[in-house]
């Protein structure tokens, strides 16, 4: 959403590309406002009536303002790392319960996903009142370096523990993992680079994910579960901030490519 909202806002992607991008997603999308003030100065249904769809997501972005020379920023908080975003306010709020968000700090307003049923993610937007940090910026090459030398740093650590035990099948957990992921559709004029740190990320996060789990048996003691925790949330941080840093460079690309 991020990377195609600001393609669509620079004038590098339609409408249509939008929606479709969002479909291996979620089988359906829809919005609501997250409160009855930004249903208000947006159009869009306030959170207790009926939800719109996409479409006129687009639509309201374009009634309060945002176009060209508006990029959206890509939010991944956890609580205590709260990167890119203002420290409170229900738009944090919300967005460290989802783990993401979409923050369009130009016009003062940001989108939050959340699964509501089966095959359906609903989107809210949230009016952003407070102060927004100024955005850091991350060289994809440091990113990638550093998330590099975070997953060597993780195995030494683990190995030390004696955390890191073999577990038959994990490859295939791992591959398993990545298989799973829906298939992202990116804009043309995406940057290889970006796309490059993108993969690398999904990959760490699916041996993130085969990491944490425990042996057959439960052979794992509290003590060394933590310490695998410990190890392992260094990690977490890593991909983070590697998909935060290739989103940021693909918003820069394709805002200057819409700009021509």
């Amino acid at each position: 959403m991020t990377v195609w909202l600001s393609a669509w806002l620079a004038g590098a992607a339609a409408p249509d590309d939008v929606l479709d991008a969002l479909e291996p997603w979620a089988e359906a999308h829809d919005v609501v406002a997250a409160d009855e003030p930004t249903a208000r100065q947006t159009g869009l249904p306030a959170a207790a009536e009926p939800p719109t769809s996409t479409t006129f997501l687009l639509a309201a972005l374009r009634r309060i303002g945002a176009g060209v020379g508006v990029a959206a920023r890509l939010v991944l908080p956890v609580p205590g790392d709260l990167r890119g975003m203002p420290s409170t306010g229900a738009f944090s709020r919300a967005a460290v319960e989802a783990g993401q968000g979409v923050l369009l700090t130009d016009v003062g307003y940001g989108l939050v996903p959340a699964p509501v049923a089966d095959g359906l993610l609903r989107w809210q937007l949230h009016s952003v009142l407070e102060a927004v940090p100024p955005d850091e910026h991350l060289t994809l090459g440091e990113t990638e370096h550093g998330l590099r030398d975070q997953v060597r740093r993780s195995a030494s650590t683990l190995t030390s523990l004696g955390v890191a035990r073999h577990r038959p099948g994990v490859r295939q957990e791992i591959e398993n993992a990545l298989r799973a992921r829906p298939r992202s559709l990116w804009p043309d004029g995406m940057p290889a680079p970006a796309l490059r740190v993108l993969a690398h990320a999904d990959e760490v996060e699916a041996i993130l994910a085969a990491a944490s789990v425990d042996d057959p048996g439960g052979a794992l003691t509290a003590s060394a579960a933590q310490a695998r925790t410990d190890a392992l949330r260094p990690l977490a941080a890593g991909v983070r901030t590697a998909r935060r840093a290739a989103v940021a460079e693909a918003v820069r690309v394709l805002a200057g490519i819409g700009r021509h």
